[in-house]
């Protein structure tokens, strides 16, 4: 079960929602929308960060545009493009970082902070993580990170960053950049899923790859044990 909660920004108080492990203690990991926002899918996948022990906490990052998610259906990917498009990207970056600060100081959090993100926020949390000190980054096909390697190569903490080969949006060449740029850094785990597309973890939308999805998590699960290990 998740909790709503409140993360204050200089402009406000931003919506998000928070998981709690079954001990109520954990590491943190800030959970970085889709540009679905705050969907069941991520809603799921946060239950499934804290099932392996972690506090989780998920900021509707829209909420400057009084959209906490975009329904699913036909027309998903276009209404999401549309609300993408009227985003601020460095409001949203400091949002992003204000929900960060928030995790850390929550009295459950009794170790280290991790920044998880998917798609639009694969590439937000690169650049929080660039930005603020956290103990880890895993990154799916994070869809801003083709232009910010070239703003901020490398960061220094441990990233998990995955993939798909059959990816539109970031094709083969743009992932070897990545690779080569984000090496330059703290220690990194890069993954390309065979036949999986753009957002092919997310099992609400047509992109959706279950063999690319469940091999990733599993590596996720296995990276993040080793990495911000939770009790």
């Amino acid at each position: 079960m998740s909790e709503r909660v409140k993360v204050e920004t200089d402009d406000g108080a931003m919506p998000a929602h928070l998981w709690l492990p079954e001990t109520g203690r954990g590491p943190g990991i800030l959970l970085v929308q889709e540009i679905f926002g705050v969907s069941a899918y991520i809603r799921r996948r946060a239950a499934d960060l804290a099932a392996l022990g972690y506090v989780v906490l998920a900021p509707e990052i829209f909420w400057r545009l009084g959209v906490s998610e975009v329904a699913t259906g036909p027309d998903m990917l276009d209404e999401a493009l549309a609300v993408a498009g009227r985003a601020d990207w460095d409001l949203a970056v400091a949002d992003a970082t204000a929900a960060l600060s928030a995790l850390r100081e929550r009295a459950e959090v009794d170790a280290g902070v991790g920044v998880v993100g998917f798609c639009f926020g694969g590439g937000l949390a690169y650049a929080v993580a660039a930005g603020s000190p956290v103990d880890a980054l895993v990154s799916y096909y994070g869809s801003a990170l083709p232009s910010l390697i070239e703003a901020v190569p490398a960061i220094e903490a441990p990233s998990l960053h995955h993939f798909g080969d059959a990816d539109t949006y970031i094709p083969p060449e743009t992932v070897e950049k990545i690779r080569v740029s984000v090496s330059t850094g703290g220690p990194v785990e890069l993954h390309v899923h065979p036949g999986a597309g753009h957002a092919f973890d997310n099992d609400d939308f047509v992109a959706h790859h279950a063999e690319a999805s469940a091999a990733a998590w599993s590596i996720t699960e296995r990276w993040l044990a080793s990495t911000l290990p939770a009790a």
